[in-house]
């Protein structure tokens, strides 16, 4: 494979949705992403790459000319991935989408690849560790604050835990952040640890101790704040060191 420059922008793919969409004439099912997603990687100096669901076998090719991985919001896990009965809240089973982000969350793991989790990613690599996750927050912490509905993005205050690598990105302080869930992390999976807390106990993000690769599951949607592009910058800056010791072994 040839040298793509130390100085080159560093790849980034971002799994998407299939759903119907509709443009004129056309009712289809299609790759869905909001446009957010890849302005957040674009304004921080990468190249985004949309990664729609297909056969998981393909995940380790998929993601081997990549620098940097986004696990993007979006349905439920399904809950027998984790050994729970399924909650009459929780969403469909997107058996597609959930197979082919596991794969490539494994194929990154494996590769070191850095990944950055957001909500739904979050708890697809929580549940991929073992872990487990509360299917309807309303009713087991008795609170509507993290999906108001209507399509309106929650404002919610994290702290973020002091001396984890979210600290260097984000300070060891509060931190306004926008939600759209009504799950979360139960019980967190192997090697993770808890990296920012809302108020209530719940885990608002988790770092990876155990992989040996950059990882950093954050509870809330950072694309939805253009005036705070720090998670996309700290992937990138990540992605973009992954390129250049990618390039320095081969």
């Amino acid at each position: 494979m040839a040298s793509r420059g130390s100085e080159s922008a560093p790849l980034v793919g971002i799994t998407t949705y299939l759903e119907r969409a509709q443009q004129g004439v056309w009712d289809v099912r299609a790759a869905f992403l909001p446009e957010q997603y890849l302005t957040g990687v674009t304004s921080a100096g990468g190249i985004a790459l949309l990664l729609p669901p297909q056969d998981p076998d393909t995940a380790d090719a998929a993601i081997a000319g990549l620098d940097g991985l986004i696990l993007s919001g979006g349905a439920d896990v399904a809950p027998e991935l984790y050994g729970a009965e399924r909650h009459p809240t929780t969403d469909p089973a997107r058996v597609d989408r959930d197979a082919w982000e596991l794969a490539l969350f494994r194929a990154a793991e494996r590769r070191r690849i850095p990944v950055l989790a957001i909500c739904r990613g979050l708890q697809l690599v929580n549940v991929a560790r073992g872990g487990t996750l509360q299917q309807h927050l309303p009713e087991s912490l008795g609170t509507e604050r993290y999906r108001i509905g209507g399509g309106v993005f929650a404002e919610n205050q994290v702290a973020v835990a002091r001396g984890t690598a979210l600290a260097e990105v984000l300070g060891e302080d509060s931190v306004s952040v926008r939600s759209y869930h009504h799950q979360g992390i139960d019980r967190l999976g192997e090697g993770l640890i808890a990296a920012a807390h809302s108020d209530d106990g719940l885990v608002q993000a988790f770092v990876d101790t155990q992989g040996g690769g950059h990882v950093v599951g954050i509870q809330w949607h950072p694309e939805e704040d253009a005036e705070d592009r720090r998670l996309f910058q700290d992937l990138v800056t990540q992605a973009r060191a992954f390129a250049r010791q990618k390039e320095g072994t081969s």
